[in-house]
């Protein structure tokens, strides 16, 4: 699938922790049928307490994701990730959603196989994720919304803000 100005289809979607930018991916993803890449599944070290993938590490992996598809979603809240990659994007998405309503998404989450071995697993996170989320406005760091709100302002291209759970992909055109 194109934009309307028969470039490819590369978006870019971030935003605090449940504020659904995975939910929205897959929208797309199953609409125009184009590769999808949440950050989460390479931004993290495999060990048992979570810790960052070195930034170099985990954008070459992004760069070998965009090198090799044309067509493309990414998603994801990090901010120091996104930052070397808004430049590739054709639309850009901010998922600004009221914190209450990106803590009742976390609490109404599926189960997210690709990140907890069990739906236990995840349920145990849950009061580390919403204690997270409560933080984004008043963090300071490579996820908060100052973060986040700082690469949107200073994006020159097609871009759009979402501030509630309900939006429309037509109305986007997407």
């Amino acid at each position: 699938m194109k934009t309307q100005n028969d470039s490819p289809m590369c978006i870019v979607i971030f935003g605090n922790s449940g504020a659904g930018k995975s939910t929205f991916a897959q929208r797309i993803v199953k609409r125009h049928n184009i590769a999808h890449l949440d950050l989460d599944t390479l931004a993290w070290l495999p060990t048992e307490i979570p810790e960052r993938a070195p930034i170099a590490d985990s954008m070459h992996s992004v760069n070998a994701f965009i090198n090799t598809q044309k067509n493309w979603v990414i998603e994801g809240c990090y901010g120091d990730l996104l930052e070397n990659i808004l430049s590739r994007a054709s639309q850009l998405i901010f998922m600004d959603l009221p914190v209450a309503v990106c803590i009742s998404n976390a609490h109404n989450r599926p189960w997210e196989p690709h990140k907890y071995s069990s739906e236990e697993e995840q349920h145990a996170n849950l009061p580390m994720l919403l204690d997270w989320i409560t933080q984004y406005k008043s963090r300071d760091d490579t996820f908060s919304f100052h973060t986040h709100n700082a690469l949107f302002e200073a994006h020159q291209g097609a871009k759009a803000r979402i501030c509630e759970n309900q939006y429309d992909l037509a109305l986007l055109k997407i």
